[in-house]
């Protein structure tokens, strides 16, 4: 169904942008629960829209700033330093 999943993406695009101004990262969950009162499926559609887009941009920031730390040891010619990603076991490494 995708118009169902094109409706959910865009209303997940729209609620990150809201909850971005707002700073309240509980309104994906309270417009969640007002869209599963009406339609089950749609919520959970709507839920991994929102997972999705802000994993893609923990992992787009983190990208960012492993490659700025990369190029400035580069510059000076050290080793690349190893990617290690936020809250995972190798970040103890």
């Amino acid at each position: 169904m995708a118009v169902v999943d094109d409706l959910a993406d865009a209303l997940a695009r729209d609620t990150i942008k809201a909850m971005d101004a707002l700073g309240d990262e509980t309104l994906p969950d309270q417009v969640a629960a007002v869209l599963g009162a009406s339609s089950p499926s749609s919520e959970e559609i709507f839920r991994a829209a929102v997972r999705i887009r802000l994993a893609e941009r923990r992992a787009r920031a983190f990208l960012t700033d492993h490659l700025q730390r990369a190029l400035e040891a580069k510059k000076r010619g050290e080793a690349i330093p190893t990617a290690l990603a936020p809250g995972s076991d190798n970040e103890n490494i």
